[in-house]
């Protein structure tokens, strides 16, 4: 195995799934040589030939790759594997003092927790970055930007409508206990004190800029965290395109989310999640939204969207460029989203698009 240079490293940790191979293109793509860390050698050779540009280190669990960051001290740290409730705090302690963290996490848990530690990734002059993806970088970004010299808001409602083409084969042990426990309500550790609304609730229907239609629905993944810290508001809905909003399905959410908070029947349908093999399929339509309606307490309402392309192309690239700007010394110390560390023109340098500015909204969110 090649011996690599101390310090100067991004390594991306999971680099044989779909994003974490992603990552590493768009990391290639910004001049950067990545390090793919995984458990299979020969799938680690498979993708850096693709990438190119790109070296292999093979780790068999989480806990060696963990004391592989501590011995070898990398620059910065890309982690690509769910479930992030499980694998981020790890991850991002073994990084500590001496390495920059970014992770994809889209869940309450993982991001809150890794916020929470924003003293001491400050106190080593180190930056920790979450929910470097589609969902958290979008509509912070946006939320951000409404908010912006204001003072705190009196409501938000955030809305993910991503365009994303599926890749055949099984969906995996961790993308399967990452929707589980987003299903389940699974909070591990300490989270935000405020409870966002239940999966599948506030259905609404949307028109995109383009004249399309959606239906989203309340789904509490972590842009509920980082709208309401952007924010300031005390009242936060995070929905999306992809939660359901049949009334059928819905009715059984209560009970089927209940069931899935016991630990062996959520460990159950985790493993038969995992093993359900997917058919390929196209994206559903061009492009991918984020969106935003803020209201203040002087009743004054605004919002915005943002337009973008696939939203796998899209997390890609966002993870790798807070990864690029940490390496140039562009972040700053402590636990941060990516929006509220590099602002609202972060996703604009990943192919976002503002199409409508903060101009009033012509009819508030319900």
């Amino acid at each position: 195995m090649a011996t690599h240079a101390v310090g100067n490293e991004v390594w991306v940790l999971g680099s044989t799934g779909r994003s974490g191979r992603e990552v590493a293109a768009q990391l290639v793509r910004r001049g950067i040589s990545p390090v793919l860390v995984g458990r299979d050698s020969a799938r680690l050779a498979d993708v850096a030939a693709q990438v190119g540009n790109a070296t292999t280190l093979v780790s068999a669990s989480l806990d060696e790759a963990a004391e592989q960051i501590r011995r070898r001290q990398p620059a910065v740290v890309i982690n690509t594997v769910g479930p992030f409730a499980a694998t981020a705090m790890p991850l991002a302690r073994a990084c500590l003092p001496t390495t920059h963290y970014v992770d994809l996490a889209n869940d309450i848990s993982a991001i809150s927790a890794l916020l929470e530690v924003d003293g001491e990734a400050a106190g080593t002059g180190r930056t920790l970055v979450s929910g470097a993806g589609f969902g958290v970088a979008a509509t912070e970004s946006i939320v951000v930007r409404l908010c912006r010299q204001r003072p705190p808001a009196a409501s938000v409602r955030v809305d993910m409508v991503p365009s994303i083409g599926i890749e055949q084969g099984t969906v995996g042990e961790a993308l399967a206990a990452t929707l589980v426990d987003g299903v389940a309500g699974v909070r591990r550790g300490r989270c935000e004190d405020a409870r966002p609304a239940r999966l599948g609730s506030a259905v609404r229907s949307l028109t995109l800029p383009d004249g399309a239609r959606v239906r989203t629905a309340s789904m509490p993944l972590g842009e509920f965290v980082a709208a309401r810290r952007a924010s300031g508001a005390p009242s936060v809905i995070s929905a999306s395109s992809e939660a359901p909003t049949s009334l059928p399905v819905r009715a059984l959410l209560p009970l089927g989310t209940a069931l899935l908070r016991i630990p062996a029947l959520r460990a159950f349908a985790t493993r038969r999640f995992a093993q359900v093999r997917l058919r390929a399929r196209e994206r559903p339509r061009e492009h991918s939204w984020g969106h935003a309606h803020v209201r203040w307490p002087d009743g004054t309402t605004r919002e915005s969207w943002l337009r973008l392309g696939d939203a796998q192309i899209f997390t890609g690239a966002v993870a790798a460029e807070v990864a690029h700007r940490l390496l140039t010394g562009k972040g700053r110390p402590g636990a941060h989203t990516p929006a509220a560390l590099f602002g609202p023109s972060l996703v604009e340098a990943c192919g976002g698009e503002y199409v409508i500015g903060d101009r009033p909204a012509e009819t508030p969110s319900p």
